[in-house]
């Protein structure tokens, strides 16, 4: 039998394969934190922006919810996500781990986890395979992706 959080699970994903931002931020409270490798310790309105800000720029994202399941507070999944890296026309498919906290009907924790190296060498090619495992690569990735979110949500 499904439950509720079973349920959140299952919606944030279908909202995600189908590039809908708004209905995926909609899965979190309001004081929601995320973090990945990209982008660590969003807090909030950030959070939900940056599904947004990811979703409308892939004309050809395609999820895939391998598997997941929830208790009464916590959750986690297993998906795979393939996309065009838009700065440089790349494929990628990132297999991406999830932990979920949540409370009242709603994601209040979300922590993803991937591998960064192997992310990093299918968008950035070339340099991505060299210097992928590297603290400065991740460090210029980060303040790229945040500029980028930065953006997108003070024109939102």
């Amino acid at each position: 039998m499904t439950n509720s959080n079973d349920a959140l699970i299952e919606r944030f994903y279908a909202a995600f394969a189908a590039h809908d931002g708004a209905s995926m931020a909609a899965c979190y409270s309001d004081d929601v934190s995320f973090t990945d490798p990209v982008f660590p310790g969003l807090r909030g309105r950030e959070a939900g922006g940056m599904w947004k800000f990811l979703t409308g720029r892939s004309n050809d994202l395609r999820v895939e919810l391998l598997e997941h399941e929830a208790d009464g507070a916590r959750g986690s999944a297993h998906w795979v996500a393939h996309y065009t890296f838009t700065q440089t026309g790349r494929p990628v498919v990132n297999d991406a781990r999830t932990e979920f906290r949540f409370a009242g009907g709603l994601t209040v924790e979300h922590r993803d986890d991937f591998n960064f190296h192997r992310w990093a060498s299918q968008p950035l090619g070339p340099p991505g395979v060299l210097l992928g495992w590297t603290p400065i690569l991740r460090s210029v990735v980060r303040r790229r992706a945040r500029e980028g979110l930065d953006k997108f949500l003070a024109a939102s």
